[in-house]
């Protein structure tokens, strides 16, 4: 059996080939990697603003596996004044976490740098984006990994916002091994607010400490104490912590007709902050009623005065309290009401 005498040339040719294509690859993927980073210290925060061209080349275009994962939150302006969907407190707290990302692998000695992208993508800007990836919703976060098509990456669940940037990062900590660091939270008072503070504090204090010692102050007021003691009384009856807590608006837009507004909604799940400030509302009065009652018109000589004034305080209270269960009921669509003793039957 005989070689042909253009064998190891063409052996040759096929290696040289093979390693040529391998280099060329290794080079676009430095390059795309390489235009990242530029893009990424463009950004204040870090995160890499991506439409549909740059979609194309970093991801759909590119075969994998590639040298790099991208986590990308989608977002939609038109939607930023829906409370509900907290749309600009989650990016703000994505920029956090690439921030701080950024600060904890600042070169190319740590491990982590240049492995991990924190991009944004905007709906009206690039929607065939969002067909791609299939998103139908917001709030919306992937981890496109190395390995991964568009739609077979990783999405956030909801309960990985619970606790914003901390769970952000330990999200991607346990998706891609990679480390994201602390967090690192700007203070909410900057070194030069401090030095105003400071300074004006100890050009008030001679003046604050004269009227201390003459008794001058709102804490030596008599009304300053019955007006803290009204609002922290309704501040406890009107559920406002509860809506502090879930951030609950006040009024929601009907379903059925956006331009009228609910401001009771039925359904024992959900408060809105009319609801509380409607039942604090009547709460108060009643509270007051009793309050001016048992202090003040105990002190009044005139009897027939009192029993006046007496009985018009009964039917406002009545009221009030009518009303708050009526609404309860309306709620629950638990009905409560009141029981005549047997022995009256």
């Amino acid at each position: 059996m005989t070689c042909s005498p253009n064998l190891p040339f063409l052996v040759l040719f096929i290696a040289v080939s093979s390693l040529i294509a391998s280099t060329a690859s290794l080079d676009s993927d430095a390059d795309r990697v390489s235009e990242l980073l530029t893009l990424q210290s463009r950004s204040e925060s870090g995160v890499i603003h991506l439409n549909d061209q740059f979609v194309s080349r970093f991801l759909a275009s590119v075969k994998t596996p590639r040298p790099y994962w991208l986590l990308v939150f989608f977002d939609a302006i038109q939607l930023h004044e829906k409370p509900e969907l907290r749309l600009e407190e989650l990016y703000n707290e994505f920029a956090l976490v690439a921030s701080s990302y950024i600060t904890n692998n600042p070169d190319s000695s740590s491990p982590s740098h240049g492995k991990l992208f924190f991009c944004n993508i905007e709906f009206k800007e690039s929607q065939s984006s969002f067909s791609l990836f299939g998103v139908n919703s917001l709030p919306h976060i992937r981890l496109i990994g190395p390995h991964h098509t568009l739609k077979e990456s990783d999405q956030m669940d909801q309960g990985d916002f619970s606790r914003l940037a901390e769970s952000m990062a330990e999200f991607i900590e346990s998706k891609t091994k990679l480390v994201v660091g602390p967090i690192h939270r700007p203070p909410l008072i900057s070194r030069n607010q401090w030095i105003i503070i400071v300074l004006a504090f100890l050009i008030w204090l001679p003046f604050a400490v004269k009227k201390i010692l003459t008794g001058q102050t709102l804490l030596h007021e008599p009304k300053v104490w019955l007006a803290g003691a009204v609002a922290v009384y309704f501040f406890s009856v009107s559920g406002a912590m509860h809506n502090i807590i879930r951030r609950m608006p006040m009024f929601v837009a009907d379903r059925n007709d956006p331009s009228k507004l609910v401001f009771f909604y039925q359904g024992s799940g959900m408060q809105l902050g009319a609801e509380g400030f409607a039942v604090g509302f009547l709460y108060t009065i009643v509270g007051l009623l009793l309050a001016f009652v048992t202090t003040i018109l105990v002190k009044v000589k005139n009897t027939t005065t009192q029993r006046l004034i007496m009985i018009f305080a009964l039917l406002v209270s009545f009221w009030a309290v009518k009303k708050v269960v009526y609404l309860d009921n309306w709620k629950t669509g638990y009905g409560i009401h009141g029981f005549w003793p047997s022995s009256w039957h």
